[in-house]
């Protein structure tokens, strides 16, 4: 099995070339292993300044900020002060969505674990005072119930939303106050930012977007998403050897470098194990815990989270029997390749298992009748219109709304073939990985109900 060192060698070799390959103007690795950490970086962190990426830049991380957050909320379980399956109204009467018998049923286990059921991607900006999320939650209060709650997942920002109101409410303090109180400070942590007025006492990361293919990547129009969905991952930045930092609290049973005990002993082995199964979707987990991505990988576990903000990505994993944790943060590009590359072969030389691989369309799709999958499928933020056509090919036109219409997406049109069971998957790569379409549920005349792609996206008008 190949040494720490020497996968620090290989990441400095071959980190540069990567990121040349990939279009990513900058990425920073971070690989826990035997309690030791190593670290690089390159590229550039802004193509408008030319500043250089280093070890202690910060990215941000996106949507792992549900780690932390679940993490939060899981302190005040430790603490008696929730309990996980009573209804989070208990302790935030305010909440309210469009359906009410759902919001009185919906439980604080059930936002952890994505399985509340209302539609969960409400980027709604309430302004970016410190009662922003306090104001987001009155948003929510036509936001449609998908299923019922606890009937399966479907992934939730306006849920982690929730859970930051839930912290903010029994701490009596700013979520992000809370972050820095809670974790942050026993963590011992030197480079992370809960806001742009953090950040820019470090070297910061700028998020890249091509608007359209083969325009090349651009410095995005802002830096963050809005303040009120910081719980769910607009914000938080930190640098690599921070994120793992929290990732080795995780796995050396909730206790920080120092002793501090940041979680109650085993409380991190209940957000590490099963709640929920997903329909294979290829390019998420196999499997949620409280917080945690799970993957049913070969011969062992994998756990973490990935992020996603406005043109920088995040990737977390960590093999809890080996005690490897492994960070790859980048700010644009083809950030998905970079990943299989350089974690993939970080957690094959490191462990005993290896990253799943990406799935790929069959070389001969099989032609079918796709009656149950065609329809249009829509949320707050895109039209999903699925359509066969007289020669049999079956397509997806994506048509951006909301926020990320406001932030230019262009719609797109992509050709799906016949993958496995009820699944389709894109026949070429999008942004790097062919995704699996599943088609789930019934409407009662034949027709699938959901098209679910992580998020359960509703078939419109059933």
């Amino acid at each position: 099995m190949t040494t720490l060192p020497e996968v620090k060698a290989w990441i400095s070799n071959e980190l540069p070339t990567l990121i040349e390959k990939y279009n990513v103007p900058a990425a920073a690795v971070a690989v826990l292993a035997d309690g030791e950490v190593v670290e690089e970086a390159a590229g550039v962190l802004n193509k408008a300044t030319g500043v250089e990426a280093t070890p202690d830049s910060v990215f941000q991380i996106g949507s792992i900020t549900k780690l932390w957050t679940s993490t939060l909320v899981m302190q005040l379980v430790d603490e008696g002060k929730v309990d996980l399956d009573v209804p989070v109204r208990t302790y935030l009467p305010e909440f309210t969505i469009g359906d009410q018998e759902a919001a009185a049923r919906i439980t604080t286990r059930m936002l952890l674990n994505h399985t509340a059921g209302f539609e969960g991607d409400i980027f709604t900006d309430t302004g970016p005072g410190d009662d922003c999320i306090e104001k987001y939650l009155g948003v929510l209060h036509e936001v449609p119930q998908l299923f019922p709650p606890g009937e399966q997942f479907s992934y939730n920002n306006a849920g982690y939303c929730v859970l930051g109101r839930l912290i903010e409410v029994l701490r009596e303090k700013t979520y992000d106050a809370c972050l820095r109180e809670h974790l942050f400070a026993p963590l011992g942590l030197t480079h992370a930012a809960t806001s742009p007025y953090e950040a820019i006492m470090f070297r910061a990361a700028m998020g890249h977007i091509e608007l359209e293919p083969g325009t090349g990547f651009q410095p995005a129009p802002v830096w963050a998403l809005a303040r009120s969905n910081a719980p769910a991952g607009a914000m938080l930045a930190m640098s690599a050897r921070d994120l793992l930092t929290f990732a080795r609290m995780h796995l050396e049973d909730g206790k920080a470098p120092d002793g501090t005990q940041v979680l109650a002993p085993g409380t991190t082995a209940r957000m590490h194990a099963r709640e929920v199964d997903l329909p294979y979707l290829g390019v998420m987990g196999d499997s949620w815990g409280l917080g945690f991505e799970r993957f049913d990988a070969k011969d062992g576990e994998i756990i973490g989270h990935d992020g996603s903000t406005i043109g920088q990505n995040a990737f977390l994993r960590m093999v809890p029997e080996a005690g490897v944790a492994v960070a790859l943060l980048v700010n644009g590009g083809d950030a998905i390749s970079l990943y299989h590359d350089i974690t993939g072969r970080v957690i094959a030389e490191l462990t005993d298992t290896e990253l799943p691989p990406l799935p790929t369309p069959p070389a001969s799709p099989e032609t079918i009748d796709a009656s149950r999958y065609v329809g249009t499928y829509s949320s707050q933020v895109a039209d999903l219109a699925v359509s066969q056509d007289d020669d049999g090919r079956i397509w997806l036109e994506q048509t951006p709304k909301g926020l990320f219409e406001e932030l230019g997406e262009q719609p797109e049109r992509h050709e799906l073939v016949h993958f496995r069971g009820d699944s389709l998957i894109n026949l070429e790569p999008q942004h790097g990985m062919h995704i699996p379409h599943a088609f789930v549920g019934d409407d009662g005349a034949g027709h699938a109900l959901y098209l679910h792609i992580g998020r359960a996206v509703r078939r419109a008008g059933a």
